[in-house]
């Protein structure tokens, strides 16, 4: 089977999971207005565990469809990248499965991993947005699924961010004759933490490696010209590199955008992120969650996390 016949097959069959329940985990109506607007501030928190369980649940589901019979099997990876795999092609295609909770203040996931890694493009990126059913209590709920290419998140990531001498991206060095739990396949962005003087210094050198000397490239000899400017001046580690929600992917912008504009009980995500994130607002909160949600002081239902 080939490695393009998997990825496509297995795209369909991942975005065939939106408005899917999972019926892993449930969590119960809050028993008072007051409880609920405390569980609007926590329920994120639920996200990473979700996300695993949604990883676990993709790879059954793939497993199950009849197109991979006798051609190969999925397997979770972890730890590991991509997330899962398929036994039966070469290059051996795979998902990487982000989890987004659109309520929280951003897509928190990350991605790291070098243009170098998807020479053969056989690993693409699931994203799937989750909500409990009632917006804060319930089952989780596919809202949407997007999938696209590795490689193509990988180069709006470094061509996004790459701007040299002020920022640039820096390929992991060769660790390729490690066993492979050494291996690194990580970029990092750094950006320049020298003086005045010193930019302008950083910029001749910039400035001297000619036309095209700026747009990024994943390559040993531009890489070489990278590292010289991190040996001569001072340059810091961004925490922030590679946060999904600021790589600016069309792709995953657009996604975004529908996603926001869904209608869940009376409100669009967009309006519930706002209203649920902001603060000193409680009031509003407690009326929204009463109005569309039907929790009010009579309520007795237990909470289970």
């Amino acid at each position: 089977m080939l490695t393009s016949d998997v990825i496509k097959i297995g795209t369909q069959h991942l975005r065939r999971m939106e408005g899917h329940i999972f019926d892993v985990l449930t969590v119960t109506k809050p028993v008072t207005p007051d409880v609920a607007v405390n569980l609007s501030k926590v329920i994120s928190k639920l996200s990473p565990l979700v996300g695993n369980m949604i990883e676990f649940n993709a790879v059954e589901f793939l497993n199950d469809q009849r197109e991979f019979a006798g051609h190969g099997s999925w397997l979770r990876q972890d730890p590991g990248f991509p997330d899962t795999i398929f036994t039966g092609a070469y290059p051996t295609p795979g998902f990487e499965i982000k989890a987004w909770f659109p309520l929280a203040t951003e897509i928190t996931a990350r991605f790291k991993d070098s243009q170098n890694h998807f020479a053969d493009d056989q690993t693409y990126v699931a994203m799937l947005a989750w909500l409990p059913e009632y917006l804060i209590f319930g089952k989780p709920r596919i809202m949407g699924v997007c999938v696209v290419s590795g490689l193509s998140v990988a180069r709006a990531r470094d061509n996004h961010y790459h701007n040299p001498p002020d920022y640039i991206v820096l390929e992991p060095e060769d660790t390729s004759e490690r066993t492979a739990n050494l291996q690194q396949t990580n970029t990092n962005g750094l950006k320049f933490q020298g003086t005045d003087v010193e930019f302008l210094q950083a910029q001749q050198i910039v400035n001297s490696w000619g036309s095209g000397g700026r747009d990024y490239k994943p390559t040993p000899e531009y890489q070489a010209k990278l590292r010289e400017l991190t040996s001569r001046f001072n340059y810091r580690v961004d925490t922030n590199f590679a946060k999904m929600d600021r790589i600016f992917h069309h792709d995953i912008e657009a996604f975004k955008s529908y996603i926001y504009t869904l209608k869940v009980h009376g409100k669009s995500i967009l309006e519930w992120n706002k209203l649920l994130g902001s603060k000193g607002r409680e009031d509003k909160v407690r009326a929204a969650l009463q109005a569309h949600l039907g929790i009010t002081e009579e309520d007795t239902d237990e909470i289970l996390l």
